[in-house]
């Protein structure tokens, strides 16, 4: 072997580079991989008893064959076929099959007929409705809430309960009994999809899930020891409408913990983003092919993620304890025509149908939801493979062990290295007895300290100005290119960290850079600590766990290096070493040494060119060793070639020549004692962890928020972010930067050059990352006046590119503002083409299609016979269609709808009034009758007037007293865009809009009829 390469992993140029390159490659390729690959469906279709994955994926492909809203035709055959799978399924499973079609509570012949012990029910709930309130947002110029709205909603749920063993005999739901106290597990999707989207993933995915889930736990041999209730919901996309219905069935009762599954995307792996807590969560953690992070749950917790699931009502309302398993990416898909079957795979059914039921049988197999409230969890991933869960207060109880041990043990071991006189660090001058005075011999021991913030600052200072460049000149190039990005701020920092590291070590090269490095380190993220730690406790934020771990890490590395010192001789030693008297003694020798070297040099020079007569060199190869550079001739391998004189110190001089060869470069004297290998062991302990956990992190947060600029979302927090976790990955090298060659550092320069350009310039949007923007179209069906709007970012022209580029709106006014719904989008309308929602006879020659509206929509609105209350009886109807709603200039104190049923844990109206009733019904062109009351007086069910409205709401009524009269505007909706024609503005923008845009719904509605009414 070679002598200069005699120690592979010593602290010299060249094996830091490659060594620490390799790491940082490796562990960031294997994130990348997990993250974006799905782990492969089994070749076997069927992989499990009572699973068959062909069929899964036959069953997506009819479920996501079109568009089946609440509203629309579609959705109706979507619950019947659903319905007769479920039927077969389940008698090829089970001899004894009770299928009620929602005859439960009304049929005494169906009760008698029961056969106990069924070990499957199915309910077709066509009785359950619903009424609710949702709260008004919060005004901006006072601390009062804006008026809220109402909805009135009628279930056509599916519900399956497969009977536990542990569940008896008693078919309790027939009987009003109450449920088995030990409970069971729910396991829900919604099958109806939105107007844009075919719901492949939101959640189609998840519906086929559950009828395998159905398939495989009453297949004999599978069957839970608690019952798990399946619930198939429809009306989720409108508002969370089914699971709220959910709430009214006698069913809800039973479960005690819940599973939901969801869609956000199209495609890739499905996330567990939200928990309730640590006992739910271990049921989860069973799972082959985990994938988490409890920072999802914080945002969700925190309202930085504004969208809700089915979650919210099964926590808030039903009081379960559960989980969110979803689909999470890409957004750009997410409610548009291609969330269908040709964007995902049987990998990813798999992966959400393997997870279902693995969850599944932890929640149905425990104690889990009857042991109170649970605790705070933290959970997170390891490549998918390992599933880390523990109690936030484990985490508090690690953070404030930390703060207290790690600066009291470096305190200690710095105190012995006192103590022993072998503290370095921070020492300037080490006195030694000369004759009768003392001499002091200079240690150089604060070399080195103010090193690393002078190059940490620059580094992170440049990504935080490239997230506000890049937002100012090219704002949306990270909807399309996230990584562009990523390779451009991870780039950026290398370099100049490496450009500054360099440049100081070369200006005042120091054998304490490292450690000086690491204890600066420590100190900054002690006090992130502390505020982590914090927030742990009082917020019960867990999402800081992975700066828990950093910090220990940074601990164990600065522990390390610390260590190292004891490896030094003690300082008084030291100084008596290299005294002046030693100084001059090896000064003389090294003299003569030199001159005879030149002498010999220079003889020997003109013996083989006797006809040149140039000067030789007068510096001989010194032979290498673990401290030399392994770059031959190059003095200081961090720049190439910048000096070959000797650096030597005169304290060098005074070593003997082995000790003085391991003295590197320029370094303190004293150093040539220090071990070469343990910066490997502490730049593992700083690098592996905290890459792996804040590189999951950053692929699932730049997955997670890249493309929500589209839905109005800060375009600054996805650079920012990316700038943020860019500085907590790159940490871990800054205290070795300074030994890395020019060679990597030059490409990344490069790559930051190249990249940098790309995204200043670079067109934001792509066919396969589609600008999304909202569509809606308006009606006045007393005047015939259609509208149609596109809802879309502000920044750019890009919406307004869209608008032009329709055929109906050449020569047309476009008029944009801020929209009132959408926070952050603009609205730009314009009058389009006439809707055929309502099938009409063609109108006579010359008359205008608009004077056919009327006949869409009748309303009627009288004064009730009250005469002490504000109260109106409002008739209206649509035709084809199932959805209306009544918007009021004013906030109404109450109503109520003909039919309607009532429960306690839900308020008919909001706090404030509510300005808006929704109307939903199981049936097509119902005739709705609503009563309503404005003014004061609040309530239908009491007998006495209401509580009050202060701050901007509603003031109590004086009885027998009649205020002034209720304006508004009835509406019905039309949802259904399967058949085209139907919407010609919709097909007009699929059609003509660019390969960039993509369009999804901006309301309930896609058309909107409306007409006027006055009390």
């Amino acid at each position: 072997m070679k002598p200069h390469l005699s120690n592979p992993i010593a602290f010299t140029p060249l094996p830091v580079t490659i060594i620490s390159s390799l790491i940082y490659a490796a562990l960031i390729t294997a994130l990348l991989v997990t993250h974006l690959i799905v782990p492969s469906a089994p070749s076997n279709p069927t992989p499990t008893a009572g699973v068959n994955l062909t069929e899964a994926w036959q069953d997506l492909q009819h479920i996501s064959g079109a568009f089946h809203p609440y509203n629309s035709r579609r959705n109706d055959e979507t619950r019947d076929w659903l319905l007769r799978r479920i039927e077969r399924i389940l008698a090829s499973n089970t001899k004894r099959l009770l299928f009620d079609r929602s005859k439960y509570l009304h049929d005494s012949q169906f009760r008698a007929s029961v056969a106990r012990q069924s070990p499957a029910v199915v309910f077709s709930d066509v009785t359950s409705n619903v009424t609710f309130s949702r709260e008004g947002k919060k005004k901006s110029s006072d601390s009062g809430r804006e008026s809220g709205l109402s909805v009135y909603f009628e279930g056509t749920n599916i519900i399956v309960y497969i009977r536990g063993s542990e569940d008896g005999d008693e078919d309790w739901w027939l009987t009003g009994q109450e449920p088995p106290s030990k409970g069971g597990a729910l396991v829900n999707a919604h099958y109806d999809s939105v107007s844009t989207g075919y719901g492949a993933t939101d959640t189609g995915v998840g519906v086929i899930s559950i009828l395998q889930i159905i398939k495989h736990f009453t297949t004999e041999g599978n069957k839970p020891k608690r019952g798990i209730v399946a619930l198939l919901n429809n009306g989720e996309e409108d508002f969370l409408n089914g699971a709220r219905a959910f709430s009214q069935h006698p069913m809800s009762k039973f479960p005690r913990t819940f599973l939901n599954l969801e869609g956000a995307g199209a495609g890739g792996r499905a996330a567990m983003f939200r928990s309730t807590d640590t006992e739910v969560t271990r049921a989860y953690q069973k799972s082959k092919y985990p994938f988490a992070s409890v920072l999802s749950g914080d945002a969700f917790k925190r309202g930085i993620i504004r969208s809700e699931t089915d979650y919210l009502i099964f926590t808030e309302n039903l009081g379960l304890r559960g989980l969110d398993l979803a689909f999470y990416g890409p957004r750009a898909r997410y409610h548009t025509d291609r969330d269908d079957a040709r964007h995902t795979d049987v990998d990813s059914i798999w992966h959400m149908l393997s997870t279902s039921i693995s969850t599944l049988e932890g929640l149905s197999s425990g104690d889990i939801g009857n042991d109170g409230k649970g605790t705070d969890a933290v959970w997170f991933d390891l490549f998918g493979r390992v599933m880390a869960v523990f109690r936030l207060q484990t985490l508090f109880a690690l953070s404030v062990a930390l703060l207290v041990a790690a600066p009291l043990t470096l305190v200690v071991i710095g105190a012995i290295l006192y103590k022993v006189d072998k503290l370095y660090i921070f020492s300037r001058k080490k006195a030694i007895q000369g004759g009768e005075e003392e001499q002091p011999v200079s240690l150089h021991g604060w070399k080195g300290f103010f090193q690393y913030p002078v190059l940490v600052v620059p580094a992170s200072a440049a990504v935080i100005g490239l997230a506000f460049l890049i937002t100012k000149v090219n704002p949306f190039v990270v909807y399309s290119s996230p990584y562009a990005v990523w390779s451009m701020m991870l780039s950026a920092w290398v370099f100049v960290a490496w450009f500054f590291a360099c440049s100081l070590d070369y200006l005042r090269p120091s054998a304490l850079t490292r450690l000086y490095s690491l204890l600066w380190l420590f100190a900054i993220s002690w006090i992130i600590l502390v505020a982590v730690a914090v927030v742990e406790r009082r917020q019960h934020i867990a999402g800081g766990y992975f700066l828990v771990f950093y910090f220990a890490t940074i601990f164990l590395a600065t522990l390390t290096a610390l260590s190292e010192l004891f490896r030094l001789p003690a300082k008084s030693e030291y100084a008596e070493e290299i005294s002046p008297s030693n100084i001059g003694e090896a000064r003389s020798q090294r003299s003569q040494s030199i001159s005879s070297g030149q002498r010999l040099t220079q003889a020997s020079e003109e013996q083989q060119r006797p006809e040149e007569h140039e000067q030789p060199n007068a510096e001989e190869d010194e032979e290498a060793t673990e401290r030399t550079s392994l770059l031959r001739n190059d003095r200081h391998t961090t720049f190439a070639h910048y000096h070959q004189q000797d650096t030597a110190t005169p304290a060098e001089h005074a070593l003997d020549e082995g000790k003085e060869r391991k003295v590197y470069l320029g370094e303190q004297a004293w150093s040539w004692s220090l071990p070469t290998w343990l910066w490997l062991l502490e730049f593992l302990l700083l690098s592996v962890v905290p890459i792996v956990l804040v590189g999951q992190i950053s692929l699932l947060l730049t997955s997670s928020i890249h493309q929500t600029s589209a839905d109005g979302n800060s375009i600054f927090l996805p650079y920012i972010a990316t700038a943020g976790l860019t500085i907590l990955l790159l940490v871990p090298i800054s205290p070795f930067i300074h030994r890395y060659t020019y060679h990597i550092p030059n490409f990344l320069l490069l790559v930051f050059i190249g990249t940098l350009i790309y995204n200043l310039l670079a067109f934001p949007f792509s066919s396969n990352n589609r600008l999304k923007v909202y569509f809606e179209q308006h009606v006045d069906l007393d005047t015939g006046i259609n509208t149609v709007s596109l809802t879309g970012i502000k920044s750019g022209s890009y919406l307004h590119d869209i608008v032009t580029s329709l055929p109906s709106t050449i020569g047309q006014d476009i008029s944009c503002v801020d929209s009132k719904t959408r926070q952050g989008l603009q609205v730009c309308s314009w009058h389009g083409l006439p809707p055929k929602v309502v099938p009409t006879p063609p109108p006579a020659l010359g008359i205008p299609p608009q004077f056919g509206y009327a006949e869409w929509l009748s309303v009627e609105a009288a004064r009730t016979n009250s005469t002490t209350r504000n109260e109106a009886l409002i008739t209206l109807s649509g035709k084809d269609s199932r959805a209306c709603k009544l918007v009021f200039d004013t906030p109404i104190s109450d109503f109520s709808v003909a039919g309607a049923g009532q429960d306690a844990r839900f308020d008919r109206v909001a706090k404030d009034g509510s300005k808006e009733i929704r109307l939903w019904s199981r049936t097509w062109e119902k005739p709705w009758r609503v009563r309503v009351r404005w003014g004061g007086d609040v309530s239908f069910s009491s007998s006495s007037l209401s509580s009050s409205y202060g701050g901007g709401g509603l003031k109590k009524q004086q009885p027998g007293k009649r205020s002034a009269g209720l304006n508004g505007r009835a509406v019905c909706l039309w949802s259904d865009a399967n058949d085209s024609g139907v919407i010609p503005a919709l097909d007009e923008v699929w059609k003509y809009a660019p390969v960039w845009a993509a369009v999804s719904k901006n309301a309930d509605g896609l058309v909107e009829g409306s007409k006027a009414f006055l009390v």
